[in-house]
């Protein structure tokens, strides 16, 4: 649950495997969310990662190629972001991914001039 006051912006930050992207944003756009930003990213987690063998020589393979997600909403759309990427991301296994929440100050549309909420 968002700890924050109604009336503020929240940015949702999620790392999720590359074969669930198709599956988290068919439910992101059927909850109604738009403008998602979606980022190719690598990343070591707590698992640390894998070994394997290549032409007869032990390999560490530290970091998996992962798909960041970010949205910029208001906060009371993000605890329903939130559960949409967790049933369609999480298969209750080690590296399923985090999703991150961050208070944001402030947001200004360029093309209009526009802060605050009306921006989002």
């Amino acid at each position: 649950m968002v700890q924050w006051g109604a009336g503020d912006v929240t940015r949702v930050q999620a790392i999720v495997r590359e074969r669930y992207l198709n599956a988290v944003t068919e439910r992101l756009i059927l909850i109604g969310v738009r403008g998602l930003t979606i980022t190719l990213v690598n990343g070591l987690g707590g698992s640390i990662g894998d070994r394997a063998v290549f032409r007869g020589g032990l390999y560490f393979a530290a970091f998996a190629p992962r798909i960041l997600l970010e949205w910029v909403g208001l906060d009371e759309q993000a605890d329903a972001v939130v559960r949409a990427i967790q049933q369609s991301n999480g298969i209750g296994k080690i590296r399923d991914g985090s999703i991150f929440l961050q208070r944001v100050d402030d947001v200004v549309r360029i093309r209009t001039g526009e802060r605050g909420r009306s921006a989002v």
